[in-house]
């Protein structure tokens, strides 16, 4: 193992293979990334995997549309050994509030604005785009055709590849077991198979990122949450765009292979960091489902997972260092939404990190905005 290192990048999701991926291309030497298992064993390899531009924020719209442009060349740009599966069917977001009907004309406006094609439709019209949804029981709908749904295996070991390609160096079934500093810099990453010296360590561990930022004496303001998702036998094609609604709390995707994935929140998920699956889960999905997407009552459960939702108090993501700590940097908190921003992620985190213009402006999505009282709060999510 590498004794000594330029950046140790903790976390072999999209986001720390993104990071590394970005570094390298900008000329970075004797990256190491670490992760505990394999790659995409955490959230990314437990998410829904979709990808959507309609947010109720401008910066969650800058940085999505910043992604899904990525995503549209991913194949070209890593050199991808297989497709990354990127299929546009779009995102039909449904209104059942007149609060809602108000928010997503707002949003809209926005979305334009910022060169994002979404529209405003009517029940009637948002039934046009997919036929077995119940319009009685919503107000209205948003649409986005560029909006889709990744492969994230795929994905993440493109932008693994692309780096390896580049010099980073992987650590697999590598468990880091401390973090070293000095004088209020960071030395050194402590792990199961040996130290290795470092001025940088770069947090992008998911779930685990509390865990890796108190063993720098660092409190990241996140905890993980349970989110677990229900997986259908594969049909043939019914559903284009993704069906998801906020007050009715549900996201329902039908994946370029036939199956029907689809999720909910629920605040009283334990935030123990468990990803075992539960009854009221699966009964309360199926409920909902059933309720608004009444064919898919035919079809038959075939299995559910559980992955972590990295959560922030603003439903915003951590990006950049701290200031008590040189050397150490946050790219965590997603909250649910860190595949989806992968690229952005590795861009803004290497321009970050190399003390280069931003891209897009992140400057405060900073950890100490929770300390200001500064939260960006974004109403569109589940």
């Amino acid at each position: 193992m590498n004794k000594t290192a330029n950046m140790v990048i903790i976390g072999g999701g999209i986001s720390g293979c993104s990071i590394a991926y970005n570094l390298a291309k900008k000329g970075i030497k004797d990256i190491v990334v670490i992760e505990k298992q394999y790659l995409t064993s955490g959230s990314t390899g437990r998410c829904g995997a979709g990808i959507r531009m309609q947010w109720g924020t401008e910066r969650n719209c800058l940085l999505s549309k910043m992604a899904v442009e990525f995503f549209e060349n991913a194949n070209e740009e890593l050199g991808a050994d297989h497709d990354i599966e990127f299929k546009q069917g779009g995102y039909l977001i449904v209104a059942a509030t007149e609060k809602e009907v108000e928010q997503f004309k707002k949003n809209v406006v926005l979305q334009n604005s910022l060169g994002i094609p979404s529209v405003y439709l009517s029940p009637k019209e948002a039934k046009e785009i997919i036929p077995h949804m119940d319009e009685t029981k919503i107000l209205g709908a948003t649409f986005c055709p560029r909006d889709g749904h990744l492969n994230p295996f795929h994905t993440t070991e493109a932008f693994a590849h692309a780096a390896k390609r580049l010099g980073v160096k992987f650590m697999t079934y590598t468990t880091v077991t401390g973090i070293t500093t000095e004088n209020g810099k960071v030395t050194g990453v402590q792990t199961d198979k040996g130290y290795i010296s470092t001025p940088i360590v770069v947090n992008a561990a998911g779930g685990y990122s509390k865990i890796i930022g108190q063993m720098a004496g660092v409190e990241v303001p996140v905890y993980a949450q349970r989110h677990q998702i229900l997986v259908t036998e594969a049909v043939e094609p019914l559903q284009g765009p993704m069906y998801m609604g906020f007050a009715l709390n549900i996201y329902c995707q039908q994946s370029p292979h036939g199956s029907f994935i689809m999720g909910r929140g629920d605040d009283n998920e334990p935030t123990d960091l468990r990803i075992t699956s539960s009854w009221e889960f699966m009964e309360e999905m199926a409920k909902t489902c059933c309720e608004l997407l009444p064919l898919l009552s035919k079809l038959r459960i075939v299995r559910q997972w559980a992955g972590l939702y990295t959560m922030t108090a603003d439903a915003h993501p951590i990006y950049g260092g701290v200031k008590e700590l040189e050397g150490f940097y946050l790219a965590c908190g997603f909250s649910g939404h860190g595949f989806m921003l992968g690229p952005a992620t590795g861009l803004l985190m290497a321009e970050t990190i190399l003390g280069e213009p931003a891209s897009i402006p992140i400057d405060n999505l900073d950890r100490d905005r929770f300390a200001r009282g500064e939260l960006i709060f974004e109403p569109s999510v589940v």
